[in-house]
């Protein structure tokens, strides 16, 4: 029996397919789709997105959103998978994408045997997506959209390569982890294992925070040239390039429990040793940059996960 004939024989008009990418990366949104598609106009080619070259994926992208009656894309982001847990967020993903379908599905054959609790009835297929049209067409939908939104995560951070390994576990990932620490879509909860075979505890707050506040700044465009860069007596955290501009920036991170801005630990004191180790920084590395000094603010829930950041530009103006 084909996927088409599977759908053929459950004899219910106008229900949706949905399925799910993106539960087990490290980094990066999960995504979810669903899809009703359209039995006059059937689509050659459909199947589980996994058993699928990424150039057949990519071209059966654009016709299932072009022939389907209907289709939706979900997403859960990396606040909401550390908040409910990947479970609870590929479920919230799910039925962000039946609740986005322009059509209201009659029923929706969801992959896998975990109800996601979902606006209509909903019946649960094992390996639904080797198995029938649409929710094969669903998990080309997620997969593919996941994929081009690691794409621009790539871009936005570089240094860890998000286009060759879509946020997964691979040896390529764990390496550009050691070198560079987490960024701030990376899902906090999902590095535990990474720690531990290490042989390390996870970072402190505050060296979480140094780590997130460089990918902060590299997802703003800016160039890291140094962290935690020594002279006698000082420190300086961050070292970046924006522009015309040579960054020296303080990074200051708060817990939920802790009062005050963060920028508010930096006093006067603390302004003069930052701007005197600058200068010899400077001495060393004569650059044609203009500098400026700069504070980041990371601001963690109670379980240490990134939920924001603020930058102070020209933070040292009075010193």
């Amino acid at each position: 029996m084909t996927l088409g004939e599977y759908d053929a024989s459950l004899g219910i008009e106008g229900f949706c397919g949905v399925d799910e990418a993106g539960r087990g990366p490290l980094a990066g949104d999960v995504y979810a789709a669903a899809v009703i598609l359209d039995p006059s106009r059937p689509i050659d080619g459909l199947n589980d997105s996994k058993k699928l070259t990424e150039k057949k994926r990519e071209a059966l992208f654009p016709i299932i959103k072009e022939q389907a009656l209907a289709w939706s894309i979900g997403i859960a982001t990396v606040e909401e998978i550390e908040s409910y847990n990947i479970l609870g967020a590929t479920f919230l993903a799910m039925r962000r994408a039946v609740d986005g379908l322009s059509v209201k599905p009659s029923m929706a054959l969801v992959d896998g045997n975990r109800n996601p609790g979902l606006s209509v009835p909903t019946r649960l297929l094992v390996k639904g997506d080797a198995t029938s049209a649409s929710v094969a067409a669903a998990s080309i939908l997620a997969k593919v959209a996941r994929d081009h939104y690691m794409l621009e995560l790539d871009r936005a951070y570089p240094e860890y390569q998000f286009a060759r390994h879509k946020g997964y576990g691979t040896k390529l990932h764990y390496e550009m982890l050691e070198a560079y620490g987490e960024s701030p879509v990376h899902r906090h909860s999902f590095l535990k294992s990474f720690y531990r075979a290490r042989g390390t505890t996870p970072p402190t707050s505050g060296q979480r925070g140094e780590q997130l506040a460089a990918g902060y700044l590299t997802g703003q465009g800016c160039e890291i040239l140094a962290r935690n860069w020594h002279a006698s007596g000082g420190e300086l955290d961050l070292i970046a390039r924006e522009g015309e501009y040579l960054l020296f920036v303080e990074v200051k991170t708060r817990g939920p429990n802790r009062l005050g801005s963060p920028a508010e630990a930096v006093d006067a004191g603390k302004q003069r040793r930052i701007v005197e180790t600058a200068e010899r920084y400077l001495a060393e590395n004569p650059l044609p940059l203009q500098p400026r000094f700069d504070v980041i603010e990371i601001y963690l829930d109670e379980n240490g996960n990134f939920l924001r950041a603020g930058w102070i530009r020209n933070a040292f103006d009075a010193v």
